[in-house]
């Protein structure tokens, strides 16, 4: 029925065995988790018509990406072959981009494809800085945000204005605002994509005022500045990929390598998402990323747990998937060698909910196709 119903060694009294997969010498991995995803919602940016990930207009809770996933998209396939079976889709764009679910990736659709529904809320908080147009003759640097204290009461405005309408069950049924009841109740999760201190700590205080204790900062680049203060809120962190370029002139180039062993030293609870430029291809790179990190400072267990168990306990599905246990779904691969190392993550096989997954995709097409065309030659 697709779950785990035995791990341990081969004693002889475990013999109904449909196949027998002789894996001696390889490595046995929980499915990895991508967080922080818009897998699914775009295949092709020059094409409008298969792009989903944004919505007109700022302040929108109730738009669902669940809805909008495309479960036969090309890329989403493309994930299989370096361990990514599952992810977090994420909406974009507004201050409120909507609601994120958390999904398989072997599906018919989108309704085959849920692991949770709605799991949580993105909030995407302002910048206190803005930099100056260079196109336009302005000076390139950071400057302090006039608006700053415009958009933050604007968000203040919208929470306070959806708190008053959910006391009054006597008014006419308005979307924005009913969306925000699970925020309210704590049975949604607020992921707070914040980048700078004043960002983080402004946004976790305006969260914690309201009453939310489900909340995870989303980038988090200079979160090793407050540490205490994440960790006297109880707050799990999803940090950027950490192959891109320091955000200041004065900043370490390799301190984005280094950001995830500080945070988990300090006990946090750490991922590492695929935002940015080319974020829906380069998922398939995750595993290399977690892989980056563990070669600044984080143990190669560590590593492999912030994309795998670390990652469903931040969206809340470690009851079904992100480690090896009894009981939870077999969604898991087997590696030639260490699938943190792209020399060596060669997936031999794979399971999703006890499902033979086939490898083949598009790029591996390809490949076979010129490899043969060359070989001719």
């Amino acid at each position: 029925q697709g779950k785990i119903t035995y791990i341990g060694k081969n004693d002889g009294s475990q013999t109904d065995y449909d196949r027998v997969i002789d894996a001696r010498g390889q490595h046995l991995y929980p499915g990895f988790i991508a967080t922080n995803s818009t897998l699914g919602l775009v295949e092709i940016d020059a094409v409008r018509a298969t792009d989903d990930e944004d919505e007109i207009g700022v302040l929108l809770p109730h738009i669902r990406s669940a809805i909008a996933y495309d479960a036969e998209s090309k890329i989403v396939e493309s994930m299989r072959p370096n361990g990514v079976l599952a992810g977090q889709v994420v909406p974009r764009g507004g201050s409120i981009s909507g609601s994120s679910s958390v999904m398989q990736f072997d599906a018919w659709n989108w309704e085959d494809a849920l692991i949770k529904a709605d799991e949580g809320l993105h909030l995407n908080w302002p910048s206190p800085y803005s930099r100056g147009r260079w196109w336009r003759g302005e000076d390139p640097g950071l400057k302090a945000n006039k608006n700053y204290s415009e958009s933050v009461n604007e968000l203040k405005d919208f929470f306070d204005q959806a708190k008053a309408y959910l006391q009054d069950p006597g008014k006419p049924k308005h979307l924005p605002y009913h969306a925000m009841q699970a925020v309210f109740d704590n049975q949604k999760t607020v992921y707070l994509h914040a980048s700078d201190q004043i960002e983080i700590k402004d946004g976790i205080r305006f969260l914690k005022s309201y009453g939310l204790s489900k909340i995870v900062l989303v980038g988090g680049h200079e979160s090793t500045s407050v540490v205490d203060f994440l960790k006297e809120n109880n707050i799990a962190v999803i940090l950027s990929r950490p192959h891109r370029l320091p955000e200041s002139e004065d900043e370490d180039p390799k301190g984005t390598f280094r950001t995830a062993a500080t945070l988990i030293e300090a006990g946090l609870v750490v991922s590492v998402d695929v935002s940015g430029r080319m974020e829906r291809m380069y998922t398939r790179n995750l595993p290399f990323y977690a892989g980056s990190f563990a070669a600044y400072g984080v143990p190669r267990e560590k590593a492999v747990e912030m994309i795998t168990g670390a990652a469903a306990k931040i969206l809340g599905v470690d009851d079904q998937m992100g480690t090896l246990a009894v009981g939870k779904d077999a969604t898991l691969f087997v590696s030639v060698g260490d699938a943190l190392d792209m020399r060596t993550n060669i997936v031999e096989h794979a399971f999703i909910q006890g499902r033979n997954l086939s490898l083949e995709t598009h790029h591996t097409k390809l490949w076979k196709r010129y490899s043969e065309k060359y070989s001719q030659q």
